[in-house]
């Protein structure tokens, strides 16, 4: 039963993207921008690197993940936007976008009231964005890079739903009841918001799906690579709060690994996940 208030934000919400023309939130600009320009088939790198040159943050950003374990194997160090670019593709640069921009949402003043929320959130999210990038790689066909976008928006409805609960002081006060409506509300918010962005079936699917209870016992798509990165993670670092949340469960995951090879798939890919976190967040 959805209480009054939390009804008054999903009315809301439902109107905001279920319209002709949905006003998305400021945060996300700066991937439309960027969206725009990689639908352009003639898009050069040159030209590319341009547009991200513009923001110091992104650049910043590209930069790192450049020369990151995951995408620099070889360690020879690159200082400029446009090699960046080269090496890790233009789709990578999609993500890097959406992680600056969920980033600067978290750190704006209005978000203040979910400080450690918030923490919790971002950390977990480029846990997942991580892990998925190291699965996709190691253990499947799955396009890694493709992998690590889904990752980074998995809980874009989590992001969505913490920017308008910030203009209802009732909801900030009673944090019960806010945990209770990022809990059940932010993945079907999230498949809307990003199905209003235009992105692809595969990726809505999986972000809709990334907490469908399930067996899996082979990693076939970015459904199953999303839903086995946001087990492992919240193994280690989940976003729900601790007061109200059922310790994590990753039994749905006995028939792909056992808790021997959960342990060592963790700690063989514990120096290219750190790295790409601190690559996104740093």
């Amino acid at each position: 039963m959805v209480s009054p208030l939390s009804f008054r934000i999903l009315e809301d919400v439902a109107r905001d993207l279920s319209g002709e023309v949905v006003s998305f939130p400021t945060f996300l600009d700066i991937t439309f921008q960027l969206r725009t320009a990689l639908k352009k088939p003639t898009l050069t790198v040159a030209e590319l690197a341009t547009l991200v040159g513009v923001d110091p943050l992104m650049s910043t950003k590209i930069i790192r993940i450049s020369n990151s374990v995951a995408m620099n194997p070889s360690g020879r160090a690159i200082a400029d936007v446009k090699s960046a670019i080269s090496r890790i593709g233009m789709e990578a640069v999609r993500s890097v976008s959406f992680a600056v921009a969920m980033e600067q949402l978290l750190s704006s003043k209005k978000m203040a009231p979910f400080e450690r929320l918030s923490q919790r959130l971002w950390e977990h999210t480029i846990h997942v964005a991580a892990l998925c990038r190291v699965l996709a790689k190691d253990l499947t066909r799955v396009n890694p890079d493709e992998a690590m976008f889904v990752g980074l928006v998995h809980d874009i409805g989590v992001f969505y739903l913490l920017s308008r609960a910030a203009n209802f002081p009732e909801l900030i006060d009673d944090k019960a009841e806010l945990h209770e409506l990022l809990v059940q509300w932010h993945d079907s918010i999230g498949h809307a918001l990003l199905a209003a962005m235009g992105l692809a079936e595969e990726v809505l699917v999986a972000v809709q799906e990334h907490e469908v209870e399930r067996p899996v016992s082979v990693m076939k798509n970015l459904a199953d690579v999303l839903f086995v990165a946001n087990k492992l993670a919240n193994t280690q670092s989940p976003w729900r709060d601790p007061e109200f949340a059922e310790t994590p469960d990753a039994s749905a995951l006995t028939g792909l690994f056992d808790a021997d090879a959960i342990a060592a798939l963790l700690a063989e890919s514990e120096e290219e996940v750190k790295s790409l976190k601190m690559a996104l967040t740093g």
